[in-house]
């Protein structure tokens, strides 16, 4: 039902003309390029936080991916990018399906609480993956 909604959502979004008129909107701020990237770091953080990533991806994808190619990026660097930070929204409270298979298999003295603190540091260095990657693509470019 995410899917249908997220792609009707898009859809009606498209055809009113609102991808162009976002992507005017950002292209005429007079910041760097890497900070409306930052931005969309941020926006994807905490969508993924609530939503599954394949409902991130519909709703955020078709907007964002135009004002990448816009500023100068590579789409595929993006992927990446995306594909990382949805990595970290499986660990994050408070939807973090991860946290909640390993409850579904550790022992019943290990409370949620004690699996969301134990995953702070995954999420620590997920984030430093993620900002080494938005400012040195070049690592996440050197295999293509």
């Amino acid at each position: 039902w995410i899917g249908i909604g997220a792609a009707a959502l898009v859809g009606v979004y498209n055809l009113m003309g609102g991808n162009r008129f976002i992507s005017g909107m950002i292209m005429g701020l007079d910041v760097a390029p890497i900070a409306i990237i930052l931005v969309m770091m941020a926006i994807l953080l905490v969508l993924g936080m609530f939503l599954d990533w394949i409902g991130v991806a519909m709703l955020t994808l078709p907007i964002f991916v135009p004002i990448v190619e816009q500023l100068g990026y590579s789409p595929i660097w993006f992927g990446i990018l995306f594909a990382v930070n949805m990595q970290v929204s499986f660990l994050s409270p408070p939807f973090g399906p991860a946290a909640f298979y390993l409850k579904g298999v550790a022992p019943p003295e290990v409370s949620l609480k004690d699996i969301f603190v134990a995953v702070l540091p995954f999420i620590a260095l997920q984030l430093c993956v993620l900002f080494a990657l938005l400012f040195w693509p070049n690592l996440a470019m050197w295999l293509v």
